[in-house]
C-alpha cells in the first residue's frame, strides 16, 4: 500500500474513495472496505482511503478525545491487510478545519483525489464546523462525475458497532466482546526496547514493549499471544499500566513474559494480541509480594492457554 502525507492538487488518475478515521478498522470500518474493494474492481480503479492526523477532537479538544484504539502504523497496517491500496494521510490542522464543504467537494475530492466513487457512513460530517453531509455530497454528484454511497451502521450482537463500543468493552475487560466487534482480538504493536530489569532479577523476564498509545484503551494483566518471534505466535502474560508497585509511572508500559522463552529480543517489532484479562494492576507492599503475585499471573495463563487448546471455540465466543 502506498501511504502519502499530502493531497495532490491535480489526481493522476481517479479512484475509489472511502474517507474517516477508522481508529480500530472494526467491523464496521471492515464492511465499508469490502466494499469500497468490490467497486474499485468492478471500476478498475485503485481503492483509496483518505484519513487524518491527528482526530479532528485530538486537535481541537485533546483533554476530551477518546483514547485511540490503534496507532497510525497499526490502523494503516490494518487497512492495507484489507485491501486499501493508497491511503491518504491528511494533517488536521487549522488551515484544513476552515476548509468550505464545497472547497472540500471541488479542490480535494474532485480535482485532487479525482473521486469517481465515494463511500461515506450515513452520518458523514465535513468541512468547516461539520457543515457539510451526505445530501451536499450527492448534490455535487452529477456536477463532479462521482457516485455517492451511504453506508449504514453494522451489528453485532444487537450492539451498534463502533470505536465508542470497542473502548467500553476493554474498558470493562470483556476481551471476548471487543474481539466479537473487531473481528479479531485487540492488539498492541511496538519495538522491544531496554527497561530496567526488574522482571529478570524477580525470575520473570520481560519484553518491554515501546508503544505508540499515551492513552491505551485497556490496563490490567492479560494472556496474550505475540506475533512477530517466528511462524507461530508465543502465548505470554501481559502487564499493561502504571506499575504502582515499583515507580507509578505517568505513562502507561506493556510488558509481556514469554512463557518457555528465553532468546534475545531487543529491537524485535512485535504484535500483542489481548485474549483474556486475568485482573486489574495492583499495588503491592514489597518486591516479595510482587513476585508472588506473578507467579499466580503465570500459572494463571498457562491454564488459560491449556483451556485455550482443548475448546478454542468455547474461549473465543
Amino acid at each position: 500500500m502506498r501511504v502519502f502525507r499530502t493531497l495532490p492538487d491535480t489526481a493522476s488518475e481517479p479512484v475509489a474513495l472511502t474517507i474517516g478515521n477508522f481508529d480500530g478498522v472494526h467491523l464496521g470500518h471492515q464492511a465499508m472496505l469490502t466494499r469500497l474493494t468490490a467497486a474499485a474492481r468492478e471500476l478498475r480503479v485503485p481503492p483509496c482511503v483518505m484519513t487524518f492526523e491527528p482526530h479532528p477532537r485530538e486537535f481541537f479538544a485533546p483533554d476530551q478525545a477518546p483514547t485511540r484504539l490503534t496507532s497510525l502504523r497499526e490502523k494503516l497496517e490494518l487497512l492495507e491487510r484489507f485491501g486499501v491500496e493508497r491511503t491518504y494521510v491528511r494533517r488536521f490542522d487549522f488551515e484544513f478545519a476552515k476548509t468550505a464543504p464545497e472547497d472540500f467537494i471541488d479542490r480535494i475530492l474532485h480535482r485532487g483525489l479525482a473521486a469517481r466513487w465515494i463511500l461515506v457512513g450515513d452520518d458523514f460530517r465535513f468541512g468547516a464546523r461539520r457543515s457539510g453531509d451526505l445530501a451536499l455530497l450527492k448534490q455535487a454528484a452529477s456536477r463532479c462525475k462521482f457516485d455517492v454511497h451511504a453506508m449504514s451502521s453494522v451489528m453485532a450482537d444487537g450492539v451498534r458497532v463502533s470505536s465508542t463500543a470497542v473502548r467500553e468493552a476493554l474498558q470493562a475487560g470483556d476481551m471476548r466482546r471487543a474481539q466479537r466487534l473487531l473481528g479479531r482480538p485487540y492488539s498492541i504493536s511496538g519495538r522491544v526496547v531496554r527497561g530496567d530489569q526488574l522482571g529478570r532479577k524477580l525470575g520473570f523476564p520481560t519484553a518491554n514493549v515501546l508503544m505508540k498509545h499515551n492513552r491505551p484503551a485497556l490496563s490490567g494483566i492479560f494472556a496474550v499471544k505475540v506475533h512477530g518471534l517466528g511462524a507461530q505466535p508465543i502465548p505470554g502474560a501481559a502487564s499493561l499500566g502504571v506499575r504502582p508497585t515499583v515507580k507509578n509511572i505517568p505513562q502507561p508500559c506493556l510488558e509481556v513474559h514469554l512463557l518457555d522463552f528465553t532468546r534475545d529480543i531487543y529491537g524485535a517489532h512485535l504484535q500483542v494480541d489481548f485474549l483474556h484479562k486475568l485482573r486489574d494492576e495492583e499495588k503491592y507492599t514489597d518486591l516479595e509480594t510482587l513476585k508472588r503475585a506473578i507467579s499466580i499471573d503465570v500459572v494463571n495463563t498457562r491454564e488459560y492457554f491449556a483451556a485455550l487448546a482443548r475448546n478454542p471455540v468455547a474461549q473465543n465466543g
